[in-house]
C-alpha cells in the first residue's frame, strides 16, 4: 500500500456547513494535461517544487495515478496542482493527494491569497464532492509562528492528519550578498567555510551528462556508510533528462585534483531552490567540502537564478546534520516546522476508508522502517568484526 505520503495523515470527515467552499469566490476553470506538457507549463511558474513535477512523482510513486490540473480564469493561467490519485483496495475509495502544492504561478500580487483559496475550493469541488474522494493537500513549512496554509486550509473545514517524524525544515536566504551572508553563518560554520577555502579545493557547476559522475560518488558513499536510503534517488535520472527550458535540476561539484569529493543535486526553478540528493567522498569531512560547496550554490543561486529561498530539507534526527544546516541557516532565513497533512472528506465513505488506509500505512512504514535498521545494524556489526580481525592476523 502506498499513500506517497511521508506521514499517515487521520482526519475526520468535513460536512459542506463547515466553509470548505465559498459562495462569494467562484471556482477557476481547470483543466488536466498530460505529463509533459504539464512539466513544461509550470517549469516557470514561481511555486514549482519537485514533487510537482509529472517527471518527478511519476518515478517517485509508480503505482499512483496522476493528474496535473492546471487552474485559469478566462484566458489567464492562475496555478496549478499535481493530484495523485491513490485508489484503496477493493475500490473502496480514493484518496486525492496534493504535495506542496496548489501553487501560483505568480506569487506576488494583492490577490495572491484570494487565488489560492479558489484553487484549494475548486480541488474539493472536484474531488471531494463531485468525486466523492478524500483530499489530502500537504503545505510547505512556512516562516513564523502561523502557516498561512494551515489556517487557510483549517477555514474550509480541513482537519490536521499525524505531521512527519522529524518536521523541521531548514530555509536559507539566498538573496543576501556575499558579505551579508557570510555575516549570517554561524561562527561555527564560518569557520568550516574558511577552512574549506584554504584547502585548495575546486568548484564546477556540472550538466546533464554529469550524471553519472555523481551518481558514481553517490553510490559509493551508500556502500560505505550503510544507511537506510528512502531519500527516491532513483528519480534523479528521470529529472536530468528533462528537456532544455524545464524544471531539470542542476549539479554541482568539489574536487581535490582530479577526485570529486562532493557533489549535490540542486532544484533550481522557482522562487524556493530544494537541495535534493547529496553525496560525499571519506576525504570531503576533513576537507570540510560541504561547506565550499554549498556557499558557492548559494551564489550560484542568487545570480542565476529566481530563487529566493535555498531549502535544505529536514535531519532524520541526525544531530550533526542539524548543526550543519542550522549554521548554515543562520541569522537569515528561518527554521520551521512542516505541517501534518491537511485532510477533507465531503462523504464518511471516504473518511473511513482513508483514514484506515493511512493507518495500515503506518504500521507497515514502522515495522518497515525497524526491519531495515536491524539489519543494517547486523551489516555493520559484521563489517567491524571483519575489519578487527584483518588487523589481530600476524
Amino acid at each position: 500500500m502506498s499513500l506517497t505520503s511521508h506521514s499517515p495523515a487521520m482526519t475526520t470527515p468535513a460536512s459542506a456547513a463547515a466553509g470548505a467552499l465559498r459562495a462569494n469566490a467562484p471556482l477557476l476553470d481547470h483543466r488536466v494535461l498530460d505529463g509533459a506538457a504539464w512539466d513544461r507549463a509550470v517549469s516557470g511558474f514561481d511555486g514549482i517544487c519537485q514533487e510537482q513535477l509529472h517527471a518527478y512523482a511519476s518515478l517517485r510513486w509508480p503505482g499512483v495515478e496522476l493528474e496535473p490540473v492546471l487552474f485559469s480564469d478566462g484566458d489567464e493561467t492562475l496555478g496549478g496542482a499535481l493530484v495523485m490519485l491513490q485508489r484503496l483496495p477493493m475500490g473502496v475509495a480514493t484518496v486525492a493527494l496534493v504535495k506542496w502544492g496548489p501553487f501560483l504561478a505568480r506569487n506576488e500580487g494583492t490577490d495572491r491569497d484570494a487565488v489560492m483559496g479558489r484553487m484549494i475550493d475548486t480541488l474539493v469541488a472536484e474531488y471531494a464532492q463531485k468525486r466523492s474522494m478524500m483530499v489530502s493537500i500537504m503545505p510547505h513549512a512556512e516562516a513564523g509562528e502561523v502557516n498561512g496554509m494551515v489556517e487557510m486550509l483549517a477555514g474550509r473545514g480541513f482537519r490536521p492528519g499525524v505531521g512527519v517524524k522529524y518536521p523541521m525544515r531548514y530555509v536559507v536566504d539566498v538573496s543576501l550578498d556575499d558579505e551579508a551572508r557570510l555575516a549570517a553563518f554561524s561562527q561555527k560554520w564560518r569557520y568550516n567555510l574558511r577552512k574549506a577555502m584554504k584547502a585548495g579545493l575546486e568548484f564546477a557547476v556540472g550538466t546533464p551528462d554529469d550524471i553519472g559522475r555523481f551518481m558514481t560518488l553517490y553510490q559509493a558513499m551508500s556502500e560505505r556508510k550503510l544507511f537506510a536510503d528512502h531519500s527516491g534517488i532513483d528519480t534523479l535520472d528521470g529529472l536530468m533528462a528533462m528537456p532544455d527550458g524545464t524544471a531539470r535540476p542542476e549539479l554541482f561539484f568539489v574536487s581535490q585534483g582530479e577526485k570529486t569529493i562532493a557533489g549535490a543535486a540542486i532544484f533550481t526553478a522557482g522562487e524556493t531552490a530544494c537541495y535534493l540528493y547529496g553525496a560525499t567522498d571519506d576525504a570531503a569531512l576533513d576537507l570540510r567540502a560541504g561547506y565550499l560547496l554549498h556557499w558557492h550554490i548559494i551564489g550560484w543561486l542568487r545570480d542565476n537564478t529566481n530563487a529566493r529561498l535555498y531549502d535544505l530539507g529536514g535531519t532524520d534526527g541526525f544531530a550533526g546534520l542539524h548543526q550543519f544546516k542550522s549554521g548554515m541557516v543562520g541569522d537569515a532565513g528561518h527554521i520551521s516546522p512542516l505541517p501534518p497533512t491537511m485532510n477533507f472528506a465531503s462523504h464518511w465513505p471516504a473518511y473511513v476508508a482513508g483514514t484506515a488506509a493511512y493507518k495500515a500505512r503506518e504500521i507497515l512504514t514502522r515495522s518497515r522502517d525497524a526491519a531495515m535498521a536491524a539489519r543494517l545494524e547486523m551489516q555493520k556489526r559484521f563489517r567491524t568484526s571483519v575489519r578487527t580481525s584483518s588487523k589481530q592476523r600476524p
